[in-house]
């Protein structure tokens, strides 16, 4: 498998290092200082996908010149929802495969499956309510958290049409934890996700491009897991 690596910051430098235990090749590396058209003009040999830690703005511009060139991309970044359908189109016209996800632990997707197992349940019983809060390290820029909102759209898509609460702590190094709570009048429900290294996202990034290779479509992390 041979990789394209959009961004070069923490999470493209943790791809880039784990990418030979999974048996890839990193074949050329986009970052900040790349020109505006470096994938289309790039010479990087056969790419069979792109991994995609960069900014918003930087996906909205890369995936119009990833499809171009026909190489399927993981997207792991967030904040470009805004376009989503915008993107697809693109996607589809030009017949490449994207795996989009605001979360790539393997992990925290089963947690998501059995939050929203819990919501659908307890969306019949109003004396139940929610909350869901999330902490990071103290560099993460977006507050709450992409996972955070996935999560809470996830729980009103099961079904749990009350207020959910959400909260956000940024301090020290935290890689990422995640508490999604249900309390009643006499008991109190709580599931917990904790990432103890950064790594288990790059891991998960490597192996939806695994799964991407030769696809066609836009998929999510559920695809995988479905397999």
């Amino acid at each position: 498998m041979r990789i394209l690596l959009l961004g070069h910051g923490r999470m493209g430098q943790l791809v880039e290092s784990l990418a030979p235990s999974y048996g890839a090749t990193v074949a050329g590396v986009i970052d900040e200082r790349s020109g505006p058209h470096a994938i289309a003009d790039g010479d990087f040999g056969p790419v069979d996908v792109a991994i995609d830690f960069t900014l918003a703005d930087a996906v909205v511009a890369n995936l119009p010149q990833l499809a171009a060139r026909k190489i399927n991309v993981v997207i792991g970044t967030t904040g470009w929802q805004a376009y989503e359908a915008d993107l697809k189109q693109t996607a589809a016209a030009a017949g490449i495969g994207v795996l989009a996800a605001s979360n790539f632990s393997l992990g925290m997707n089963v947690f998501q499956l059995a939050v929203e197992e819990a919501s659908r349940h307890l969306a019949h019983h109003p004396e139940f309510g929610a909350w869901i809060h999330e902490s990071h390290h103290i560099l993460k820029k977006d507050a709450p958290s992409g996972t955070a909102l996935t999560l809470k759209a996830g729980m009103e898509g099961a079904g749990f049409a009350r207020p959910i609460d959400v909260s956000s702590t940024r301090a020290g190094s935290v890689p990422g934890t995640h508490t999604v709570g249900f309390d009643g009048p006499s008991e109190t429900i709580e599931f917990t996700h904790t990432v103890r290294d950064r790594a288990v996202f790059a891991r998960g990034a490597l192996t939806a491009a695994a799964w991407l290779v030769g696809r066609r479509g836009w998929f999510s992390i559920r695809d995988l897991l479905s397999e």
